[in-house]
């Protein structure tokens, strides 16, 4: 895929589609329909590098995120369609749309109207749990899902490549501990190159180090997932499922928490 591949998604609300994590799940999508803002600049990232540009939309309005959604599930329901859940994805971070916390409460108000068995899903890269807004928001939801790729420093930056300087690892997990017994950690394994560095978060040094930062969180879950489509950096590689099987097992064995492989 060549650097300037444009956005995934060209609505605000998208779907329904079917999650290999999350089951019939319909999109929302809080970055513009034209463009990528994001906090993370992600060698994997299936939206493409930021570099592409934010578009010319801008960031939909909460009104707009609510109308939309409106419409949409009237004419789910109107058509006799199921739902699973309700995902917080897209072109980009959900977490920095400045109405973020109002747009969870509508949509939490949404599906208990249309849809109340549903669950409410926000795939977060966790580079906002500085702000409490956010964090408050993020309980609120059923699947409140946390980036997690490395566990080691030039790991991250190299994998995830934060936009903030002031973002670290340790940071990060101090921060996602307060979700304990409460957030489901989702972490990326790749491996391959990038400019001629070599990227692998898969090793026994990685995982260790995951490892102990999964005891310090105290996730509710772990979700372990690799490549399922083309990337922005060419010279990744998706990790075998039986490796991540076998990585997955390792990781619940030495935690005692659940690891769901994908």
């Amino acid at each position: 895929m060549p650097k300037d591949q444009r956005v995934l998604f060209h609505s605000t609300i998208f779907g329904p589609i079917h999650s290999r994590r999350l089951g019939t799940s319909l999109g929302i999508n809080l970055s513009p329909t034209d463009g990528k803002i994001c906090s993370f600049d992600c060698l994997y990232c299936e939206a493409g590098f930021n570099a592409q540009g934010p578009g010319t939309t801008g960031l939909p309005t909460r009104e707009q995120v609510r109308t939309q959604l409106r419409a949409k599930l009237e004419a789910m329901r109107a058509e006799g369609q199921t739902l699973d859940v309700f995902t917080f994805s897209g072109n980009g971070e959900p977490t920095v749309h400045p109405e973020f916390p109002g747009i969870v409460s509508d949509v939490i108000t949404l599906r208990d109207e249309f849809f109340p068995e549903a669950r409410v899903s926000v795939l977060c890269n966790s580079t906002r749990l500085s702000k409490q807004e956010v964090c408050d928001a993020l309980r609120l939801v059923d699947n409140n899902i946390l980036k997690l790729d490395s566990a080691i420093e030039s790991t991250m930056r190299l994998i995830d490549r934060p936009g903030d300087s002031t973002f670290t690892v340790e940071r990060v997990i101090g921060e996602l501990e307060q979700f304990a017994g409460q957030a489901i950690i989702q972490t990326m394994m790749l491996r391959g190159s990038y400019e001629g560095q070599p990227v692998d978060n898969s090793t026994p040094e990685e995982v260790e180090a995951l490892i102990e930062a999964y005891r310090r969180i105290r996730p509710r879950e772990i979700m372990l997932y690799s490549i399922d489509r083309s990337t922005p950096a060419e010279e990744l590689e998706k990790v075998p499922i039986e490796e991540l099987r076998e990585i997955g097992a390792r990781i619940q064995e030495a935690t005692g928490i659940h690891v769901q492989v994908n």
